[in-house]
């Protein structure tokens, strides 16, 4: 085969792309050898991310149209993109019908009837069985993750075996005994280590169905292999599962995501060797999101006297209320909890709260336009996340939030900026502590952190989407929490993935997707893999 080899690949559980992303960008010479020619996923909006990312890829570099810009830069909706690049050009509209028939909007699992859908659109996409192609995706988590199983405790008759979520896994591993594909990627949560299912360690059921797909006729068996062991190679090791987890802040990503990620390849292949993942260093938070246009977070209310009360969301607002909260509007001083602090710690609080202005971007908006370098061009991954032709960010807005919760943002951002640690709830101030009967039990001690400058972030999950408490910005003259652009940033999603739909629907796609840099990196050791099998070359 050729150097100018096309490996297909399906993403099935695709999320907004990150996988996918990854695969896809991942280069030999100007050449990118993985195309995804299926991805599918269930929900509308994650859906609608995936095809307009599938129609900039349509594309080679730098060679998009205007009009995908004009959808990022909000100079017209999404909808009518498809009309408009129908009367652009013919060729332009059938490389929005590829886009389209590429991006699949179904849920696995939920029919025999959609999963016909699905196994034919496989089909028609890989063709030739005895070509190799690479099936990539992660099943949803929930189920699995820690978190996920704490809340499920407190749901009545709550069964971990009932929960279909948990065994979604079936339904990737039937796609594998259907169309054999040549490698296959499966990422998935680190909770699924210590996950059971009817009294049986989930994860050695899911590493021996993996390995022989019980439905596979003829018989089809893998070796599963780990991207940062070199010692797991062909045998699931019973006693260290947790050579499979990826931790990706050793591999350049500025957050400290920890994945499992399997890599099944087909043993007729050969015993052929998968390399290891290069260990980079990562970047800090500020290096990657401090470029980004400073903002101001939004006032939506305040609690007085058990009742709220809403405000008027103006700069001028949002800065009396941080203000007057901290006493500098009160002839009697500083608030009395600053007494409280260390003596530095409270001077800068007072000093930052004294200086505050509105920002030049004030809240932000769905695109910002600017001129201003966004990211260092000295940085590792300057060319990875800049566009030229972008002319500056979208998906870059910020929430609102309690008047409360404005000041609790500015502790937690000049706690950590003075002493390099995201301060625990027994660390607050009482008079900063929620108004709810657990802030002092102890339970809750890191609802309020504070995503440190200097360091990797911690893992962005979904949960950003509910309130933004776990991810407060660094810099305490903004008080708040990140964007979707600064959380796309730290998963490290390029500045053009346009992230669709609501703000808290595409807060939720972030939160749940694989970082595309990762996802490269992952592909670079699969098509290696492949390349020692003598598949490619």
């Amino acid at each position: 085969m050729s150097r100018n080899t096309t490996v297909p690949v399906i993403d099935i559980f695709a999320g907004p792309g990150g996988l996918g992303e990854g695969f896809s960008s991942f280069e030999i010479g100007r050449h990118n050898p993985f195309q995804v020619k299926l991805s599918v996923e269930k929900d509308a909006y994650a859906h609608e991310t995936l095809r307009l990312r599938s129609f900039f890829r349509q594309f080679s570099s730098g060679k998009a149209p205007d009009l995908f810009y004009q959808v990022l830069k909000h100079t017209f909706p999404l909808s009518e993109l498809p009309e408009r690049l129908k009367q652009e050009s013919e060729s332009l509209w059938l490389k929005w019908q590829q886009a389209t028939d590429e991006a699949l909007q179904a849920e696995l699992g939920s029919s025999e009837e959609t999963h016909k859908v699905i196994s034919k659109k496989i089909a028609d996409a890989i063709g030739n069985h005895k070509s190799p192609w690479v099936l990539i995706g992660g099943p949803p988590c929930q189920a699995y993750s820690l978190a996920g199983r704490v809340r499920n405790k407190g749901i009545k008759n709550y069964r971990f075996e009932d929960d279909q979520r948990s065994t979604l896994y079936l339904e990737y591993l039937r796609i594998i005994a259907e169309h054999r594909p040549a490698i296959f990627v499966m990422e998935n949560v680190k909770g699924m280590l210590s996950a059971t299912h009817e009294n049986q360690k989930l994860f050695q059921k899911i590493l021996s169905d993996l390995s022989n797909p019980p439905a596979a006729s003829p018989k089809l068996t893998y070796q599963i292999r780990s991207v940062v062991d070199t010692e797991s190679t062909g045998k699931y090791k019973e006693n260290d599962p947790r050579k499979f987890i990826v931790a990706c802040e050793k591999y350049g990503a500025p957050q400290q995501r920890h994945r499992v990620i399997l890599v099944g390849i087909r043993s007729d292949l050969g015993d052929i060797e998968l390399p290891p993942l290069n260990s980079t260093p990562a970047p800090k938070v500020n290096d990657v999101i401090a470029g980004l246009p400073r903002l101001r977070s939004g006032l939506s209310r305040s609690r007085r006297n058990g009742n709220y009360v809403r405000f008027s969301d103006s700069s001028d607002s949002w800065i009396e209320s941080i203000q007057s909260q901290i006493g500098l509007n009160d002839s009697n001083g500083s608030a009395r909890w600053l007494s409280d602090l260390d003596e530095e710690l409270a001077s800068l609080i007072i000093k930052t709260a004294s200086n505050l202005k509105k920002p030049r971007s004030d809240r932000g908006d769905v695109f910002i336009e600017t001129d201003k370098l966004l990211l260092d061009a000295e940085h590792t991954l300057y060319k990875w996340y800049t566009d030229s032709r972008l002319g500056g960010v979208c998906n870059h807005q910020t929430r609102s939030h309690l008047d409360s919760d404005l000041v609790r943002y500015l502790f937690a951002a000049s706690y950590g900026k003075k002493y390099g640690i995201s301060p625990r709830l027994n660390q607050f101030p009482a008079a900063l502590l929620p108004d709810h009967k657990n802030a002092s039990s102890g339970k809750f001690n890191d609802r309020f952190r504070v995503q440190l400058g200097n360091q990797a972030a911690t893992t962005v999950t979904s949960h950003i989407s509910k309130d933004g408490h776990y991810f407060i910005h660094p810099d305490p003259t903004q008080c708040r929490s990140l964007t979707v652009r600064e959380a796309a940033r730290l998963q490290t999603f390029p500045d053009n993935y346009y992230f669709c739909g609501p703000r808290t629907e595409q807060y939720s796609q972030v939160g749940n997707a694989v970082p595309p840099w990762v996802a490269r990196q992952i592909a670079e050791s699969v098509w290696n893999a492949l390349l020692n099998a003598g598949k490619v070359g």
